[in-house]
């Protein structure tokens, strides 16, 4: 099975550079094979590469750089039956939507043995606004198609300015990992942890329920239990019409999950100092204020050039320095969540 990995990016937005990152550091020591796709050389009609043959150049880092013209299929399979690589990159032309090119792979996938792994554009943040509003067909297809985003330049901008270009590609995709770091400050983990398209509020939901799980089950609770766990979902006696026990919710049935648990996720490119991020996690506590908070994490960007990772269950946190991270993200899980409130202390 040959990884295949589709990376486009609008007129100069720095695509290339970022595909020698991927090249020389993210998937090194992998077999790569790298097909560039030119606007004026290759044209692509009805998810086929059009015109004649393969032309081969060496690069370094091991990695095997062709011009795949004729059809798809068949010139495809070719690169694949000469170097067997590990990984593919196909890196279409600046002005090509980046929803053919997927169309192309996936017409082909089960013939050649392949698997589309990543689906990543590079855009150029200070231009993104501009391009949206004179090549929307063009710019917002290779956004709207992508399940990375990743933004070039923001070494250059203003929180500010981050933040509103952050905002205008969420509209156009509220699904996609956006890398907003700046790419000298980015690492191999980092890179791996947006284009492998983890998914922290998911995980930290397993974990509250694990942990809800656990304790009602390997514990039996009697009337004056002492383990330190305080029963507010979940009951061991029967609760009649006239139940008093003030928990609230309807007897008649058991509760799913998400009758119970609510949970709030945001990236962010606020700067925090760890003062200031001490206090948000202190107020955390209260259980009033932003609702009751059973589990938060987070990866966030401080202050003069530091990033921060916190941990947070009720009565404790902790605050570790790390490596940048792709983007500032944040997960909290917990019951009747102040969403509106979060959302600004975290942005």
């Amino acid at each position: 099975m040959t990884n295949v990995d589709i990376i486009s990016g609008f007129l100069g937005a720095g695509k290339t550079t970022f595909i020698k990152k991927l090249i020389n550091e993210v998937f090194k020591g992998e077999k790569i094979v790298l097909i560039e796709n030119e606007f004026g050389e290759i044209g692509i009609d009805g998810g086929f590469l059009k015109d004649a043959g393969i032309e081969i150049t060496e690069m370094n880092s091991g990695c095997i750089c062709c011009s795949l013209v004729g059809d798809f299929s068949k010139s495809l399979k070719e690169v694949i039956e000469k170097f067997s690589p590990d990984r593919i990159i196909i890196e279409p032309s600046g002005v090509g939507k980046l929803s053919d090119v997927e169309k192309a792979i996936l017409d082909v996938k089960d013939e050649l043995d392949i698997v589309l792994d990543s689906k990543i554009t590079v855009v150029d943040g200070k231009k993104a606004k501009m391009y949206m509003k004179n090549f929307g067909e063009f710019f917002n297809n290779q956004v709207e198609s992508a399940n990375v985003v990743v933004m070039s330049r923001t070494q250059d901008m203003t929180e500010e300015k981050t933040e509103e270009c952050l905002e205008l590609l969420k509209e156009h995709n509220k699904e996609a990992n956006i890398i907003t770091t700046p790419w000298d400050d980015l690492e191999k983990d980092a890179v791996l942890n947006a284009v492998t398209k983890f998914d922290e509020e998911n995980e930290l939901m397993e974990e509250v329920l694990k942990s809800q799980y656990e304790h009602e089950h390997h514990h039996k609770h009697e009337e004056k239990c002492d383990c330190g766990h305080e029963h507010h979902h979940e009951h061991h006696h029967e609760h009649g019409e006239g139940c008093s026990c003030g928990c609230g919710h309807d007897h008649g049935h058991d509760h799913d999950a998400d009758e119970v648990f609510t949970s709030f996720g945001v990236e962010t490119v606020h700067k925090f100092n760890k003062r200031d991020l001490e206090d948000v996690l202190e107020i955390l506590s209260d259980g009033s204020t932003y609702g009751v908070v059973l589990r938060a994490k987070g990866v966030v960007e401080g202050e003069d050039d530091k990033w921060y990772e916190f941990d947070f269950v009720p009565g404790e946190y902790e605050i570790r320095e790390r490596k940048a991270d792709y983007t500032g993200k944040v997960c909290v899980i917990g019951t009747e969540l102040k969403k509106d409130k979060l959302e600004k202390i975290f942005k």
